[in-house]
């Protein structure tokens, strides 16, 4: 795939894992970590025969993988065996394995020493290791507002009553457990119409655990706990060894999506509303495999688990999974791949976008296999003023009472004696950050960030404040949240008028008005919401996929980390990714042989762009019209989700050509399905994110309505773009497919820049399936990098312009590598400041495998300095060898973290970095340097060196022009 090298961000991360914990120490000194190993068979998911004796495994297009029926059984113990035997090659003790993996992932995890991992990823029948990666949680009724409830709502319309919607369903909820005793898991009326379709599905089980055990119900019929890293369990001290829910994330999400209807629910003894799930009449089964940090602020686990736990939902015979967890990169992983294989086996997987928005590029969760949601607002809203004495008044939400007319003090200048002055800042609970002699009987001006919010209101109260108003210090969402004194929410400017109100001195003052409860435009794209294009294919695969609610959502808790409620308020995607899954249920109740796609491609293509005022859906980060980059297809419409008329559908096949487009490690699978440009993948969403003039895309629907169905296409284009699709018209019986082409053409769009609209296929009988269209048109699309050998040599590099004139091309470097060379013990880390110049082309730091022996593993992570302030973290590479890269455009001041993460002892570590400035260093030929081009044709450029030091890493950059302007770059790096 060619990439528009004018698209590179600030930085660019080339490892797939987050930095992982350090290592532990084993009983004979060596330092261990945990792995995950796949071995080279295909899991039971994808099994599809070849072994003799043992029938395929596989399941049709539609059904669900049975993990008990007797060919499963019998190929799980094959690999087995096929484990036992790689342990055996490697020299590793079987006793070491801490999960096996055998129907979404074929291999296990264990905990081993460098050199162990290193034995096991050279073993015959080993396809790959990957080292455990960290992840986290991204953190009033909303079934009417998603057309559930109502008379016309999808529970009345398509189950009779929301009590009978979902029946037959069991959602599995991979997070941090559930709080047992809270009503919204309450046991459902008996008899159950669906117990023996649940009977006949149902493999799993109720682990109490031992700390605080549960216990199960017919509504809560399974709950497992997963634990293999002690220190991320055992990191708060509150946490508890069973699936009971200490940080409450776990249970929000689960009742989100299919918690008890008709719950009332109360907060800080206040009645909030009352609740019900997606899918009430749907079982849950738990799995918990996230742990409280020692702060309270946020849940976290590990691949390790999260593999595990998606391996046992499968196998338990969940219809549907919740992954409301991330790793805030858009990656391929081992997580990913087990999904990919559990959407093979039947399940319908809803994954959170992430919650570092209103930035682009920050999706989360991006593969094709999953359905990515981003996070909206809903329509009712709970709004309170500020007056302060100056006569000022500025709204924004809140909860609650009155805080009378009072003194108003700025946190930042009330703080405790020890405190810094940003905890003050921030109202930190625990330690006190606030000053009782400075804040009783005062209203507090607090700043969001840290800490939880409610936690802000509660410090307030400790130290006798009456009153909080807090403030967003750059843009973000406003959150009507339960307080601990009364509280109101406001944005940045008012935020900053109220300080300077504050900071003017005289004697400030403030009042605080009562909630009024209003039904509001939405939904608006939350700020917070992680916006594309995703990293992995530069926009050539729309995501996020949909919009939910993900704002100021009611649910059930964990009491014992939110002030004794068993319900509270919680906004984030995580929240918005269990309204996808409970309402996919409810689609795979009423129609149980519908692939996972098909789900996928219903929710999709009905989704709406328009708010309940009629106008475009709005973004709440800068009141602009939402796009899709940002909402994906728009926000669910359930009700019409039911009757699509068309779906796009796709399946592994499908999966692993995308995956072997993006260049994702899946073994030798590509030799045998070959790759897929991502913009070619049947998604229900047209992206291209690099359209060099013109680019021709494919889609094939299927026609899953009871009658034939003549359609006819309604395009809107986006500006500056010419849309043809063939053929015009789409016949089809019921059950059929049939494929069409679109191919987009640039004609004024600006380049570089996003241009947006639509394709809709209707027909008379009152379908409307709509497909939303994203193009970026570029100068050229090039490759971004491009690597080379030895002391002189050349390279071709292939080059698509979107204009008809010049392409002028030259060369940057080649720029030896400055060495910084230490010596380290395992898991020793050591720093080095890097100044990146301006006019510099391209920086990198990097250190590479050829240098150490196999099995060492680096970790590079780089801060740039900030003049004021703490510094912020722009890249990180953290996989499990000493390959890594960190690659920057920007300049400034950089700190680079290096850490021998673990090696068989200490060794010396080399660490290379580039700033390539502007001009030729005399040893790069760039021809030819200028060639007459086409629009949309091809063309050549020649990238030739020579005179270079052998056994050097070079590093430059061929720019691209098309006369005047740079039109793009590909990044050069050769070993001489």
């Amino acid at each position: 795939m060619l990439v528009a090298a004018a698209t590179l961000s600030a930085f660019t991360l080339t490892s797939a894992s987050a930095q992982a914990a350090p290592p532990a120490v084993g009983a004979a000194g060596a330092p261990t970590q945990t792995y995950i190993v796949q071995t080279s068979e295909a899991p039971a998911a994808t099994y599809n025969g070849g072994v003799a004796g043992l029938a395929p495994t596989r399941v049709a297009a539609g059904a669900k993988l049975d993990g008990s029926a007797k060919n499963v059984r019998a190929y799980r113990q094959h690999l087995a065996q096929a484990r036992n035997r790689v342990l055996d090659r490697a020299g590793v003790s079987s006793g070491k394995v801490k999960y096996d993996y055998t129907l979404v992932f074929a291999g296990f995890s264990a905990e081993l020493t460098v050199a162990e991992a290193a034995r096991l990823k050279k073993t015959p029948g080993v396809a790959n290791v990957w080292k455990n990666e960290v992840v986290h949680s991204e953190t009033f009724t909303t079934p009417a507002f998603v057309g559930l409830d109502g008379k016309s709502g999808a529970w009345r319309k398509e189950f009779g009553s929301p009590e009978r919607a979902g029946e037959g369903m069991i959602i599995g909820v991979i997070d941090s457990g559930f709080w047992p005793e809270n009503p919204s898991f309450g046991p459902l009326p008996t008899p159950r119409r669906d117990q023996k379709t649940i009977d006949a599905k149902w493999h799993g089980s109720c682990d109490p655990g031992v700390e605080r055990p549960i216990t199960c119900n017919n509504k809560v019929i399974g709950a497992r706990w997963y634990a293999s890293d002690g220190e991320i369990s055992h990191a708060n001290a509150g946490e508890f060894d069973s699936p009971r829910d200490y940080y409450g994330h776990g249970s929000h999400t689960a009742s989100t999506a299919g918690g008890n209807h008709n719950v009332t629910a109360t907060i800080n003894g206040g009645v909030a509303g009352v609740i019900s799930g997606m899918a009430p009449a749907a079982r849950l089964s738990i799995y918990k495999v996230l742990y409280a940090n020692n702060a309270g602020t946020q849940s976290t686990g590990n691949s390790t688990d999260i593999v595990a736990a998606i391996e046992q939902a499968v196998a338990d015979g969940v219809d549907v999974i919740n992954y409301s967890i991330g790793d805030s990169l858009d990656s391929f992983s081992a997580v990913e791949l087990a999904f990919l294989n559990a959407a093979n086996a039947g399940v319908f997987v809803a994954t959170s976008a992430g919650n570092s928005g209103p930035d682009a590029a920050t999706v989360d969760n991006g593969m094709p296999w999953t359905t990515t949601v981003a996070a909206g607002t809903h329509d009712r809203s709970a709004t309170k003023t500020v007056t302060l004495g100056n006569g000022q008044v500025f709204q924004g939400a809140g909860t609650g009472p009155v805080a009378a007319s009072a003194p108003i003090v700025d946190a930042r200048t009330s703080g405790a004696a020890g405190s810094t002055e940003q905890s003050a800042a921030q109202c930190v609970s625990n330690p006190p950050s606030l000053d009782p002699a400075k804040v009783a009987g005062k209203i507090v001006l607090c700043e969001r960030g840290n800490n939880a919010r409610v936690d802000k209101s509660l410090a307030v109260k400790n130290a006798g404040g009456v009153g909080m108003v807090q403030f967003n210090p750059t843009a973000n969402s406003l959150n009507a949240d339960f307080h601990a004194v009364p509280s109101i929410h406001v944005d940045q400017t008012a935020g900053a008028a109220i300080k300077a109100y504050i900071g003017a001195g005289g004697n400030p003052t403030a009042t605080i008005s009562a909630a009024s409860n209003a039904k509001v435009r939405a939904p608006l794209v939350a700020t917070f919401s992680s916006r594309g294009p995703g990293a992995s294919t530069g926009g050539d695969l729309l995501k996020p996929d949909i919009m939910a609610p993900g704002v100021d959502v009611v649910a059930a808790t964990g009491p014992e980390s939110h002030n004794g409620n068993l319900w509270d308020t919680n906004s984030g995607t995580s929240m918005a990714s269990p309204h996808i899954a409970g309402i996919g249920a409810l689609i795979l109740a009423k129609h149980p042989n519908w692939s996972p796609m098909m789900v996928k491609s219903a929710l999709m293509t009905t989704a709406g762009v328009r708010d309940n005022e009629g106008q475009p859906i709005q973004d709440q980060a800068d009141g602009t019209d939402a796009n899709p980059l940002e909402m994906g297809a728009g926000q669910v419409a359930a009700n019409e989700a039911f009757d699509p008329g068309l779906v796009y559908d796709s399946g592994i096949t499908q999966w692993l050509q995308y995956a072997c487009g993006i260049g994702a490690d899946v073994g030798d699978a590509c030799d045998s399905v070959g790759s897929v440009d991502p913009s070619n993948f049947n998604n229900p969403a047209l992206s291209v994110g690099d359209l060099a003039h013109k680019q021709t895309l494919t889609r094939t629907v299927t026609n899953v309505s009871k009658l034939p169905a003549l359609y006819l296409p309604t395009v809107q284009a986006p500006p500056g773009i010419k849309v043809d699709v063939s053929p015009k018209i789409i016949a089809l019986l019921p059950g059929k497919k049939q494929s069409f082409k679109v191919t987009f053409t640039r004609t004024t769009a600006a380049l570089g820049e996003w241009s947006f609209g639509s394709l809709r296929w209707r027909d008379l009988l009152g379908h409307d399936v709509r497909s939303a269209i994203a193009i970026r048109p570029v100068a050229a699309a090039v490759r971004l990098e491009q690597s080379g050998s030895g002391a002189s040599g050349q390279v071709a590099l292939p080059v698509t312009p979107g204009y008809t004139g010049t392409l002028g091309a030259s060369g940057h470097g080649l720029q030896a590598a400055t060495v910084d060379r230490w010596t380290l013990a395992p898991n020793e880390a050591v720093t080095v400041d890097v100044t990146v110049p301006e006019g510099t082309k391209v920086a990198r730091f990097a250190t590479f495998d050829a240098d150490y022996p196999t099995g060492t593993d680096i970790d590079l992570t780089v801060y740039r300095l900030n003049p004021s302030g703490p510094p912020t973290q722009v890249g990180q590479s953290a996989g499990g060898t000493a390959e890594e890269s960190v690659t920057l455009t920007q300049p400034g001041t950089y700190v680079v973290e290096v850490v021998l993460f673990a090696a068989s002892g200490p060794l010396e570590v080399k660490h290379h970095r580039w700033a390539v400035p502007a001009g030729n260093a005399g040893n790069l030929t760039v021809t030819p340097p200028s060639q007459p081009v086409t629009a949309g044709g091809a063309a050549s450029v020649t990238a030739a060196w020579s005179g270079l030091t052998p056994g050097q890493r070079y590093l430059g950059v061929i720019e691209y022009t098309d006369g005047t302007t740079t039109v793009g770059s590909t990044n050069l790096f050769v070993v001489a």
